[in-house]
């Protein structure tokens, strides 16, 4: 049984750990975890990368606002967005009016440790990953901060370590969030 009625929002650049602390905070909080890049994949049959490809990002971010739709009408469910989610005006609203929104924050540092050896990322599909990462910071990083309820920065711990600090970072900054309270016999 679920501790939060409320959908859970996690927004931030890529690396800062929407899937893998999602899905561990997801389990803490007793909520189901949707990674919206991952359904999307799911329902078109297609990687991020080939719609890319083929659509372009205008034609990838009409998909992503398609299936934030879908997603936020679920109730008490967490989503991990993709790092450009912010970017387009309604999706910013979809995800203020139907649940709590967190920013995980991470420093451009941390995200290149992080995404050093990735290929899936279409956008650090550059010769200079770091000033890439410098631009799309430059314009998504007032987005996150003017879209969440909750800032938190992601650190160093393990994944573990990071969802148990956000877990208690949302019911100190929530108290509509607070858990339900366990019956004895529980």
């Amino acid at each position: 049984m679920s501790k939060i009625k409320q959908n859970i929002f996690l927004i931030g650049p890529m690396g800062s750990g929407k899937t893998t602390v999602g899905k561990q905070l997801a389990k803490m909080l007793g909520l189901d975890f949707y990674d919206c890049d991952h359904e999307l994949e799911r329902l078109t049959g297609a990687s991020v990368n080939l719609i890319f490809d083929v659509e372009g990002e205008a034609g990838f971010r009409l998909r992503e606002r398609q299936m934030l739709k879908q997603l936020s009408e679920k109730n008490g469910v967490l989503i991990a967005t993709g790092g450009g989610v912010v970017c387009d005006e309604e999706n910013r609203r979809i995800m203020r009016s139907c649940g709590f929104v967190i920013y995980l924050k991470i420093s451009i540092g941390k995200q290149l440790k992080r995404l050093s050896q990735d290929k899936s990322r279409p956008l650090l599909q550059t010769e200079d990953k770091a000033d890439r990462l410098v631009q799309l910071a430059q314009v998504r990083n007032p987005l996150y901060h003017d879209t969440a309820d909750l800032v938190f920065s992601t650190r160093n711990s393990s994944v573990y370590a990071s969802a148990k600090a956000l877990c208690a970072a949302i019911f100190e900054s929530m108290g509509s969030l607070k858990p339900e309270t366990p019956n004895a016999d529980s």
